[in-house]
Order: C-alpha cells, then structure tokens, then sequence
C-alpha cells in the first residue's frame, strides 16, 4: 500500500512538472492560446492571449468563440481528424472583442476526463485591414475600367475624348507641378494649395491674406498658372507704393486734357490687360475715391478714364492681397463695407510661419539649395542644432525673414556647413539687440524632436539666454546657474554656444 502511494506521489509530481513546462512552453509563444470547456469556460490563457484581451480566465469566452466551437464541434470524431481546420483546409477566421483573429482548434481530455479544447490563434488586424483596403482598391478599378471598357465598345468618339481628356488632365498636372513654387508641406499648406486649386479655374475674385513675408504673391501667381487665364496678361501692382492720383489715372486711364500733361488719350491697366488678371497687393491702403472706382469695376465689369464719363467695359480678374485686418478697417471706417464684400469672395488666408513649423526644414533645404548656387558654395549640410534653433524661434518676418537669414548665413559661411556664428538673427522691432526665443514652443517640436531633443532645446536656450544675462562671463553663469565651469564649457561646446559671440553681441 505505501508502494502504491509513493508511485502515485510520484506521477502526481510527473504531471506537476509536466504542467508547469507545458505552461512556461505556452507563455514565450508569439501566438495566443486558449484552454476552453466544454461549458465554454476560459480554464487557461498564455500570456500573450492576457497581453490581447485581458486576464478573462474563469469567464465564458466570446460569442464569436463559442459560435467557432460549435460550428467545428472539435469533439466529434470527423473533425477532430481536420485539428480545427475548417472543410476547405483552411484556418478559422473570426473576430473575439472586436480583434480579428485566425485559429486552430485542437480538442483533448484533461488529466480529469473533462473535455477540453486548445485554441491557438493569431492577431490579423492589421492584415484584414490590408484585405479589406486592397479589396475596396480593386473593387474600384475593376468598376472603373469596367464603366470604360463600356464606354470604348459604344463610341470611337468616346475613345478619342476619353484620350483628349487624359491628356489634358496630364497638362493640367504639370502646370500645377511646375506653376507651384509655394515650399510647405504641412497640413495646412496642403489644404491652401486645395483650396487654391479649387477656385483657380473659376473667374471669382480672390482676397489673399496674411501676415507680411508669408507669400501672398506666391500664391497669387499659382492662382493666375493655374487658372483658365494662364496664357492671358498677368499685371501685379503694389497700391501702397504709387500715388493715389497716379495709380487712378495708371489702372483706369485718362481722357486727353484731363490734367496737366494729359497730351492725349491714354488706355488704363484694366483696359490693357483685358481678358487677363490683376494682382493688387495692399489693396488695404488705396483710397476711399479709389475704393468706389474699383467697387465699379467689380460690380459692372466697366472703368470710367480720369477725365472721362462713358464707361469702358472689361473683363479682368481681380486678385487682391493684404496684410491689414479688412474687417476691423471696415469697422473703423476705413474701407468700404461694399467694397469688403465684393473682394471677400474667396477668402485665401496664408498662415504665419510660426504656425508651420514643421515647414521649416523643408524651407530651409530649398533656400540652401538656391543661394549656394547663386554665390558659388559647397554647402551641403546644416547641422541639427542650427535646425533646433530655427524651430524656436518665433519668426516675426514669416518665410522672408528665414530666406533673409539662410541668404547671410550661405554668404557667410565659410566651409561646407552653416556654423552657429553664421547664423545672424534679424534684430527684434522693439529694439533688442539679440534674438529672443522666449520660451521653447514645444507642441510645435512634438514628432519632429525626440523627447532629449527637446530637454536639449531648453538646455542650450537656458545656458544662451543666462550667458547673455551676465553678459559672457561664463564663471558667474556657471556660479548664478550653480553648475561647475568645466561642466558648463561641455555644454557649451556640445550646443556650439560661443561666450565670444554672445560677449561681442551684448557690447555693441
């Protein structure tokens, strides 16, 4: 008898050791494994079945599980010999919490006699989800090429100006590709250059506004490229730059006599461009005698020459761009309410670059690459803390600003690479004489600085900003910042800060 409970001790211990290797065995599968009932109880899951759905051991397993249980009945002779394979060979497919999962059922009797069935599964999200994109892809042009393969068989002529119209199409793209000098592929200059594309072919009158130096001109002469007027006059004029008088008689002309000089009859700018477009930049500033004479021209299509009273009717369209809050302006009585409406059309507004920082790299690769050729330098490469520094700086001058500052720093630079004493800030309007970044704008470095990037950022802007304070003398910045010299002379070098530069700076 104690022979006989010894061996049982024994094989108790056996199958103890058994279970605990076929468990750790489970646990570094990849794969995700199931110990179901047949009440359709959870009685084990492997740690990547937890790390999926959760520890849910002891509950009664999904529906869809269920269903896949019974529908394959993994007890029944005939498909325990398939090993829960379904009748065409292969793997179950289903969903279990909304995850989309594949399976085989394998059935057997625990150490008990209760029926038992091991389900090992794999995560296919992300493949159904190819599936399912690759299949709408297909289902698409399989409908399209069917809708014109239709088309083909019922007309040549349909043929032909399905040819004609792919060629256009093919035109239309590469005026865009090449009219397109805008530099900015962030969001929302992509939905600019939409909303630009979306109105061009049309005759609508354009208002175009921003801050100064975001490229409002640009913008205007991707309008005319790509507009039904591409091949017609383009005529840009700055209202703030000629005299009221002289820029009424330029854009409407004159009657013989009408003013001193006026020898003979001269045809205006609308008159001449006719058919074409006119860009008014700083339309914010004309006049209010020039503000009804425009407002004439956008409501009746006709100018009245200097001098003169019969109406000239022309067809012109009319592009206007401003700095100026318009709206506040029309508030104030300074512009036409009338005159608002009638430019207000299609609004274009270009955002400051301060709100598209992410564009910055991309802008600074392109002035790089046109200046090193315009002053004959090898520079093909800008370090990562120079782009640091860009990315926080404030950029009260818009894109101008950072063309001006890439322009001086190519000039300067005196190798293959722009150094930070190449990198010569604008002074600030209200009179400092060196750049202030302020605090470090961190949603704007989010996914495009790694997290030490950023702490980096704050590090090199406190140690500048402190050197600045005590005007370069690193032993009191090391003392004031409670950091040891040679420490911060690591620093320094590590983030190219020149105490030098920032003395000679604060001197002048």
């Amino acid at each position: 008898m104690q022979q006989f409970e010894a061996e049982l001790q024994k094989s108790k211990q056996e199958i103890n050791r058994l279970s605990n290797n076929l468990i750790s065995l489970l646990d570094v599968m990849p794969e995700m494994v199931f110990l179901v009932k047949d009440d359709f109880t959870i009685e084990y899951m492997n740690r990547s079945a937890k790390e999926c759905f959760g520890d849910i051991c002891s509950t009664v397993c999904d529906r869809n599980l269920q269903n896949v249980i019974r529908q394959h009945d993994p007890f029944s002779s005939a498909n325990s010999k398939r090993q829960g394979r379904s009748s065409d060979g292969n793997l179950i497919e289903t969903k279990i919490n909304d995850v989309d999962i594949e399976c085989s059922l394998a059935p057997f009797r625990g150490y008990l006699g209760d029926n038992l069935v091991m389900i090992v599964m794999r995560d296919i999200s992300r493949r159904k989800a190819n599936e399912r994109e690759l299949e709408d892809f297909h289902t698409n042009i399989e409908y399209i090429l069917n809708e014109k393969i239709k088309e083909l068989k019922a007309s040549e002529r349909m043929r032909r100006q399905l040819s004609q119209q792919v060629n256009s199409l093919k035109l239309q793209l590469n005026k865009r590709y090449e009219a397109d000098k805008i530099i900015g592929s962030s969001r929302v200059m992509r939905e600019m250059r939409e909303m630009v594309y979306q109105v061009a072919g049309t005759d609508a009158t354009v208002l175009i506004t921003g801050e100064s130096g975001t490229g409002k001109e640009l913008v205007a002469n991707l309008l005319k490229e790509t507009s039904n007027r591409a091949d017609k006059p383009f005529l840009k004029i700055n209202c703030n730059a000629i005299n009221d008088s002289i820029l009424e008689s330029d854009l409407f002309g004159y009657e013989k006599g009408a003013f001193t000089g006026a020898n003979a009859r001269k045809k205006g700018k609308f008159e001449i461009v006719d058919g074409g477009t006119i860009f008014l930049d700083e339309i914010g500033d004309i006049s209010p005698r020039m503000q009804a004479s425009l407002l004439r021209v956008l409501q009746n299509g006709e100018v009245v020459r200097v001098g003169g009273t019969q109406p000239v009717k022309v067809d012109v369209r009319i592009i206007a761009a401003t700095n100026l809050d318009l709206a506040k302006a029309v508030e104030e009585k300074r512009f036409r309410l009338d005159l608002y409406y009638r430019l207000n059309i299609i609004n274009i507004s270009i955002p400051p670059l301060r709100e598209r920082k992410e564009d910055i790299v991309e802008l600074v690769s392109h002035f790089v690459r046109q200046y090193r050729k315009a002053f004959k330098k090898d520079i093909d490469f800008v370090p990562q803390s120079i782009i640091n520094r860009l990315l926080v700086h404030n950029w009260p001058g818009n894109v101008r600003e950072l063309e001006n500052l890439i322009q001086r720093a190519v000039l300067m630079a005196k190798g293959n690479m722009i150094t930070e004493s190449d990198l010569l800030f604008d002074k600030d309007p209200s009179g400092n004489k060196f750049e202030k970044t302020g605090s470090i704008d961190i949603e704007s470095k989010l996914g495009l600085v790694s997290f030490k990037g950023i702490i980096a950022d704050f590090e090199s802007e406190i140690i500048d900003q402190a050197l600045r304070k005590f005007k370069g003398n690193v032993a009191e910045t090391a003392t004031r910042l409670d950091i040891g010299k040679t420490a911060l002379y690591d620093k320094m070098k590590r983030y190219d800060i020149s105490a030098k530069k920032i003395k000679k700076e604060c001197e002048c």
